[in-house]
């Protein structure tokens, strides 16, 4: 694990009085069931399209009694355990829990193939894994043996089936280590635990090379949930809509925020736009962060099915497909609803800045905004010599704060600081005032794909590492749906001429599918240019061959 340079300290100065002050993340849930256990503090969707309220006390209850087996099963102080699992109220338990006993959670996407979990068992290197069963038909279970063989750490498995969810088989689970399913009812109030401690791991990939592992203290988290809350006008009564996966830093700084307010999270471990719809309406949803391609399944379903969509107060919104402008202007004609523009990222946690109100629309609508507490600073500089420039000149955007990764499991510090302390964002944008940026875009060549930003390293490791291809190169292009589209270009084995057909099932079988290309070109020879750092692939001649073929069909 390594830790960032010491640049400016943590502090929980969002909170009120000392003596009002959570003193940990469990403290948290705490507070709100000695306040009123029987409000609802999530709702859980269920399978058959209804939902079930846990009240603030059920959700206390639980958090304890999970702490206590944790403690019987070894789980303390620095210890990572990896949460597989959807958006189920026993995610949110785990995290609490493992904060009780002083370890961090690194939540892995249910979306994950082989490869990706593997790379996390081997960088977090997890105790324990708490696997989800019995979920929306997907064998976790097979995913992990795989990753446990390719990556040779063994944890131990404790089986979660979440709400109304099958009786689990612990036995059957077991990789190694052992398996055990959590089956007590309460345990004590947990010792406090220790604020600095790290909390939470994202998985983050972009122009900084290999995938990390970003981890936050709970300090950290607690502090940016109720900077959040505040600037979103959280307050209890209101529902925040849980519906990206808490695994990734967007979903889960949602769904602190509310809890830091003491508003209810509906949580959905699938989406389905048209019963999230119903949701909305239902349970009277007030905010919602998502991004242009969601919001855009939502209103195709609002179109073919109006719902009243009046409590919707709040959108945070990331533009992935070039669509929030005109969904922007729907929402607010539609529902009233404030939209806004939002930043973040797994290393600087999302949510660090959104526009206020009071930012006239479109601008609003755009990437960016101020940032959401006095302890986080924002420059903009050179990319290339760190010079600070001026408000109105494009440079990378840097971070100074709590918000600011803590450390990376597993690996090197990667070369992100300046060396006045600044953490450099790999993003490029424009300072508009002390506090406050408009988002311009990512300075690598990092592809949104449906949502997630992915490095297409990842993929062209996956297409090298098959036995006929000897280059692979991936680049993105806008599809007819205005969302990007992954290509890769590869150039076969001497004597083996690989299908393309082939490579895209060969990426299928180890890759989430979201990061599986459209298509796959064999070609003789990559076009390169030479330059003082080596040979590369021009990747702006490979993405216009991949635009070209795209336009034949």
């Amino acid at each position: 694990m390594s830790e960032r340079p010491a640049a400016v300290p943590h502090s929980v100065s969002a909170f009120p009085a000392p003596g009002e002050r959570p003193a940990d993340l469990p403290d948290l849930v705490a507070r709100l069931a000695r306040r009123d256990p029987a409000v609802a503090a999530v709702h859980d969707a269920l399978p058959d399209g209804t939902t079930r309220p846990v009240g603030r006390g059920e959700l206390w209850r639980r958090t304890r009694a999970l702490a206590a087996e944790l403690a019987e099963h070894g789980v303390g102080p620095g210890d990572a355990v990896a949460v597989w699992m959807p958006n189920w109220s026993d995610a949110l338990v785990w995290q609490l829990a493992v904060a009780a006993r002083g370890g961090h959670v690194v939540g892995i996407n249910t979306r994950y193939g082989v490869e990706e979990a593997s790379h996390v068992l081997e960088r977090a290197r997890p105790r324990l894994v708490a696997l989800a069963r019995g979920f929306h038909g997907l064998d976790l279970l097979d995913r992990l043996r795989a990753a446990v063989e390719h990556s040779g750490v063994v944890p131990r498995v404790a089986v979660v089936t979440g709400p109304d969810g099958p009786e689990p088989d612990p036995a059957a689970c077991d990789v190694g280590a052992g398996a055990w399913t959590p089956r007590r009812e309460d345990g004590p109030e947990p010792a406090r635990s220790d604020p600095d401690a790290l909390a939470v791991a994202f998985t983050t990939s972009g122009s900084t090379g290999l995938p990390k592992l970003a981890a936050h203290s709970a300090a950290a988290v607690l502090g940016h949930a109720v900077a959040d809350a505040a600037v979103l006008g959280l307050t209890e009564g209101d529902v925040v809509l849980g519906v990206l996966p808490l695994s990734g830093v967007y979903g889960y700084n949602a769904v602190m925020a509310g809890l830091a307010a003491g508003a209810a999270v509906l949580l959905e471990p699938v989406f389905d736009a048209d019963r999230v719809l119903d949701h909305v309406a239902a349970h009277h949803v007030t905010h919602v962060g998502a991004g242009d391609d969601m919001v855009l399944r939502l209103r195709e379903a609002h179109e073919r099915r109006p719902r009243d969509l009046s409590s919707w107060r709040w959108w945070g919104v990331a533009d992935f497909q070039g669509r929030s402008r005109e969904l922007a202007a729907w929402l607010t004609a539609e529902a009233g609803t404030q939209v806004t523009g939002v930043y973040g990222s797994s290393e600087v946690f999302a949510l660090t800045t959104a526009w206020p109100a009071d930012e006239p629309a479109p601008g609003r609508w755009a990437g960016g905004g101020r940032v959401v507490g006095p302890d986080i600073a924002v420059r903009v500089a050179d990319p290339d010599t760190d010079t600070v420039l001026e408000p109105g000149r494009e440079g990378e955007i840097q971070f100074q704060g709590p918000n600011v990764v803590d450390a990376y499991l597993g690996a090197d510090a990667p070369d992100v600081w300046t060396a006045d302390g600044w953490f450099r964002s790999g993003d490029l944008g424009v300072l508009v005032d002390e506090g406050a940026f408009v988002y311009v875009c990512r300075r690598g060549d990092a592809l949104r794909l449906r949502g997630f930003l992915v490095d297409p390293a990842e993929i062209e490791r996956r297409l090298a590492a098959h036995p006929d291809v000897a280059t692979a190169k991936v680049v993105g292009v806008p599809g007819e749906d205005g969302g990007t589209r992954a290509v890769g270009f590869v150039v076969g084995a001497a004597g083996r001429a690989p299908a393309g057909e082939d490579l895209v099932a060969w990426c299928r079988e180890a890759l989430a599918g979201f990061k599986v290309p459209a298509v796959v070109h064999v070609v003789d020879a990559m076009p390169t240019t030479s330059g003082t750092n080596g040979t590369k692939i021009k990747a702006a001649e490979l993405r216009e061959w991949a635009r070209r073929a795209l336009e034949r069909g």
